[in-house]
């Protein structure tokens, strides 16, 4: 069974968790996660528009697609160990991590937040339950750009497993109830293209993950 997700109290999010992505990306992978945050007002639901914001369009075409893996925490937990961590997953979901590249590298100071934060930068589907997924550590994941398959991968690649992510996460700190975390983008992002594919008003961005489900997003341009 399906269930709508609620606007969450916190995401978070892992960078450079595939190394193909990493590695398309000209960056290295480091000993631990590489750890963001979204606002949790960029959140949307299925079928809702991705709108490029006019602060976006500063500095020419920038804003991309990243189909992820969403980690949903049940039982609020912290410094939980890696055995238990699944314990406190109440279920899984679709996400975009969408970004504005720009201002990701180059417009906050290095820091990633801004360009992940926009309004509707987080389209997220609905949650099954962790029981009907079971094993999150090899489903397949795709993402679709205009129906043309853009990303196709396995979570079985992941740098970081999710229980390794949410006991890294819990370290020192409390994770609530209803956190979202997003567990990183396979290689195939619009940035990683020669030429770059970023999003533009008309397209349609499908993301689909093995017995979770599929999300589904219109983007328009914002006046």
């Amino acid at each position: 069974m399906m269930r709508t997700l609620e606007r969450p109290p916190a995401i978070l999010a892992v960078g450079r968790n595939y190394a193909d992505h990493a590695k398309e990306m000209g960056a290295s992978i480091d000993a631990h996660p590489t750890v963001f945050m979204k606002n949790p007002a960029a959140v949307i639901g299925d079928g809702d528009a991705i709108v490029i914001p006019p602060i976006c369009r500063e500095h020419g075409p920038q804003v991309d697609y990243e189909g992820e893996l969403a980690v949903v925490i049940g039982e609020g937990c912290v410094d939980v160990g890696e055995a238990r961590a699944l314990d406190h997953v109440a279920g899984y979901a679709v996400a975009n991590d969408v970004s504005a590249r720009w201002w990701q590298k180059s417009g906050s100071g290095g820091q990633f937040c801004r360009g992940k934060s926009f309004d509707t930068f987080c389209p997220l589907g609905a949650m099954r339950p962790a029981a009907e997924v079971g094993d999150p550590s090899g489903l397949l994941l795709i993402t679709r750009l205009n129906g043309e398959a853009v990303q196709s991968s396995s979570t079985a690649l992941m740098v970081f497993t999710v229980p390794r992510i949410v006991a890294e996460l819990s370290r020192g700190t409390t994770l609530l109830p209803g956190t979202v975390i997003l567990t990183g983008t396979p290689a195939g992002v619009g940035a990683g293209r020669t030429p770059p594919r970023f999003l533009r008003d008309g397209d349609v961005v499908e993301i689909e993950i093995e017995r979770i489900g599929t999300l589904r997003n219109p983007v328009r341009e914002g006046a």
